[in-house]
């Protein structure tokens, strides 16, 4: 896959606020950021990257974008609105030509930005809402924060079908559909899975933060279930995460065929764990289309997701799904009864990685860039009303 070409119209100036930031450590909005960012500067563009200084020294420059560091408060309810309202209030005072705002929930921010005449996209993320973290006023927060979402930014992004069907049915809303790159992994070594004292082939493989709507609990709760020779290996954690964290523990007992890994942050190790494993088994339910399903179907693993219409839409037919304990106990059994039959099922799915690019995820990004800059972009609900009405879905499957 070929680097994109140096644009020759002019450059602009883009910021792009509401994530963790650059390097890449956590997750979906933070991978966008990174791989996004880097090739609009690739193509000419000047962009200013928004970071959180909470853990990590930020650099002051990654990969060509310039990275501003701030700080957040440490609570689980206040951090993401807390560093992005520091971030606007920098942004404000320094101009920009096109704002892309990551999170639906940043939304209460935006009227700063259209004060200053910024144009702004928000990327509405998944369906934030309905997260077991969140308690009734967090839930209502999501749901009224995505309707000043779409009456208050230039453009909506969504990163996946499901999700752009939901604010049409919702909202009567437009949005650009710009998913997420899939990088592909040919002929992986192994050298690096000693380390987990595992061979090609020969485990299971989850990787996800340790929150309800990720089910790792039910992944291993039904592999414990299960009659698997091989091992199950599970990389994840997350912060503010104590309680799930002793409920996958407990799903695990004194199983000795399962191991919690914690996090790997080599992207090298995690990539071969991907690419070796007879099974990856997928749990994520609501945030739409997932950066680490990509990366597995990227490396060729077999995957087992969770039955919901984001991961279908990734998989296809290719995939095999599971809604309860029982149903990956015989996912993972059938894998090791007919591992030629799931290395294919593999290949498949890195065939369809071929239509997650990231040049083409950043070239989307900079067309959107160039219209809000251009004033192009009509709004999410302009002219929608009608159309919305007469092509909702009768059902969208977004149910955890």
């Amino acid at each position: 896959m070929s680097s994109p070409q140096r644009s020759s119209r002019d450059a602009l100036s883009i910021a792009m606020v509401g994530t963790r930031g650059v390097p890449a450590r956590y997750g979906g909005f933070e991978t966008a950021v990174e791989e996004v960012g880097r090739r609009l500067v690739e193509r000419g563009h000047r962009v200013r990257v928004y970071c959180r200084s909470v853990d990590d020294e930020v650099p002051g420059s990654y990969l060509g974008m310039d990275l501003v560091a701030l700080p957040a408060l440490r609570r689980r309810s206040l951090e993401t609105l807390s560093h992005t309202a520091l971030s606007v209030g920098h942004l404000v005072a320094r101009r920009t030509d096109v704002a892309f705002v990551f999170n639906a929930a940043n939304a209460p921010l935006l009227p700063l930005l259209r004060a200053r005449r910024i144009p702004v996209a928000t990327h509405v993320d998944g369906l934030e809402w309905k997260r077991a973290k969140w308690g009734g006023t967090g839930r209502r927060y999501y749901r009224a924060a995505e309707s000043l979402s779409v009456r208050l930014s230039d453009a909506l992004i969504a990163d996946a079908q499901g999700i752009a069907d939901y604010y049409t049915a919702e909202f009567g809303a437009a949005t650009t559909l710009l998913t997420y790159g899939a990088p592909r992994l040919d002929d992986p070594p192994a050298d690096l899975l000693g380390q987990y004292g595992v061979a090609p082939g020969a485990y299971h493989l989850v990787v996800a933060r340790f929150e309800p709507e990720n089910h790792v609990e039910l992944a291993v709760e039904g592999y414990v279930r299960s009659g698997a020779r091989h091992p199950l290996l599970v990389v994840g954690s997350a912060p503010y995460a104590d309680e799930y964290t002793r409920r996958v523990q407990a799903a695990a007992g004194t199983d000795p065929r399962v191991r919690l890994l914690g996090g790997v942050w080599d992207q090298a190790a995690l990539d071969q764990l991907y690419a070796h494993a007879l099974t990856y088994v997928h749990g994520h339910s609501v945030g739409g289309t997932n950066p680490s399903l990509l990366r597995a179907i990227g490396a060729g693993a077999a995957t087992v997701a969770f039955d919901v219409s984001f991961n279908r839409e990734v998989l296809g037919t290719s995939g095999r799904y599971f809604r309860s304990a029982d149903d990956v106990a015989r996912q993972i059994e059938d894998a090791e009864g007919d591992p030629a039959a799931a290395a294919a099922r593999g290949a498949e799915l890195q065939a369809r990685a071929g239509d997650y690019d990231w040049d083409e995820v950043a070239r989307g990004y900079e067309q959107l860039a160039r219209d809000l800059h251009d004033r192009r972009v009509p709004g999410p609900q302009k002219g929608r009303r009608r159309a919305a009405v007469e092509s909702t879905p009768q059902h969208i499957e977004v149910d955890a």
